[in-house]
């Protein structure tokens, strides 16, 4: 699942802060690596397609790609912004041509896998074996059958993010840590008068989280992990992710009329909601502060908002403390040398360059945890910290999933959601019988 937040509007001075930490060694030393991406030179040359195309990314990227070059003489890269959307449809034509960019936007899963068939990826296990252990366990998100295609630089979490004052205003002292404790808290919430919680189901892909964490509460990593591998959702576990959903929807713990409502746009979206305190709280990734202080006026909102991860389900067998999550990320095609792309995607991971993308950008959670300090704001270091003491990261399932499969599933769970389908739906939705 691609970022789902705009990046701020203003571009802060990245060259100078990227040119001191290009100073303090981010990075391996320089390659003269060749291969089919080299000039006539000798020297490397890779074209870098990234989704950058706005402020302050695009200038971050930029500086990036100056001062890797700077510091790694033989290897120059080549900053190419390509615009989020056209991903899906540039990246298949460009990997069925002659002529693919080096390196390029990745956001692991189904769709990795699916390119990875058109023999094009490069493997790039032995070239980040040194250093990949810096990234940890999200790094599987870009192994396809064990291997590593593809490199995540920031990584994302979904959780519950909630007002502090209205959870003290309504007598309760601790988030809760049960989906027992969740109903609870929400019933002292509307006696408040307060929406307990808010969602965007309008744009139908924040209904996804709910059902996609009541699965990994009920299923085993190794169930979902196959499940996502041969696209069938047939186990009895993810019936029982319907029922607890059902469950869950019958207490009533949205806001009126959340089906019409968005998820980020304006005042009157589920985070413009949880920003003007009108709702408690949202299940949302780590992008949805910066969201809310999109679409508010206060200035201390950062420090009002607390983060608490999904809570755990009675006698569940999947995970109790698996976040579901994924990232943004590169992979790099055989048009250039493996080497040399894996130092510049190793560059990118060095924890100088993590820390100025947190402090600069803010586009999630650093993929490398040295980077971690970067993250200013506490409810954002509580997510961080929930990332780094999972069991496991599930991937959004329609991320996971190959792409028709996935969208076919976010379908129906929406439907789901507006009470027009069923378990045995979601199940046909994916594959396997209901």
């Amino acid at each position: 699942m691609n970022t789902k937040r705009a990046l701020a509007a203003v571009a802060l001075a990245a060259a100078t802060a990227l040119a001191a930490a290009c100073s303090s060694g981010g990075g391996s030393t320089s390659t003269s690596a060749t291969g089919t991406g080299s000039s006539s030179s000798g020297n490397v040359t890779l074209t870098w397609w990234n989704n950058g195309t706005n402020q302050p990314l695009l200038g971050f990227w930029q500086s990036v790609t100056k001062s890797f070059n700077a510091s790694h003489p033989g290897i120059t890269v080549k900053n190419v912004p390509i615009q989020n959307e056209q991903f899906t449809t540039k990246i298949p034509l460009a990997l069925q041509g002659n002529n693919p960019p080096d390196v390029y936007q990745q956001w692991g899963g189904g769709a990795e896998a699916t390119q990875v068939k058109s023999g094009k990826l490069v493997d790039l296990t032995t070239n980040v074996s040194s250093w990949i252990g810096d990234v940890g366990s999200a790094a599987a998100g870009w192994q396809v059958g064990g291997k590593q295609y593809g490199i995540p630089f920031d990584l994302h979490v979904v959780g519950f993010w909630y007002r502090k004052d209205l959870f003290a205003s309504a007598g309760i002292s601790a988030p809760p840590t049960t989906i027992a404790e969740l109903e609870s808290d929400d019933a002292k919430l509307q006696a408040k008068g307060i929406a307990p919680i808010a969602v965007g189901s309008k744009d139908r892909w924040p209904d996804a989280f709910w059902w996609e964490y009541f699965a990994v509460r009920e299923c085993p990593q190794a169930t979902v992990q196959a499940s996502m591998t041969n696209v069938n959702l047939s186990d009895p576990c993810y019936n029982k992710a319907s029922d607890d959903l059902t469950a869950f929807l019958k207490t009533n713990p949205f806001q009126k009329g959340y089906l019409g409502t968005p998820a980020q746009q304006g005042a009157g979206s589920s985070a413009g909601l949880v920003a003007s305190g009108k709702a408690a709280m949202e299940l949302q990734g780590d992008w949805e502060i910066s969201t809310m202080e999109g679409v508010s006026t206060n200035k201390n909102l950062s420090s009002e908002i607390g983060f608490f991860p999904f809570p755990s389900i009675a006698g569940g067998a999947g995970s109790q403390t698996a976040v579901l999550g994924g990232g943004d990320g590169f992979s790099c095609t055989t048009s250039a040398p493996a080497a040399a792309c894996a130092t510049f995607l190793q560059y990118l991971d060095s924890p100088a360059i993590q820390t100025q993308l947190i402090k600069i950008a803010a586009p999630g959670l650093p993929a490398n945890s040295a980077a971690v300090s970067a993250i200013s704001t506490p409810a954002q270091q509580d997510a961080a910290a929930a990332n780094k003491s999972a069991d496991y990261v599930a991937t959004y399932f329609d991320t996971a999933l190959p792409t028709q499969p996935g969208q076919n599933l976010d379908n129906a769970l929406a439907n789901f959601f507006a009470g027009q389908g069923s378990s045995a739906a979601i199940v046909s939705s994916v594959g396997g019988p209901a």
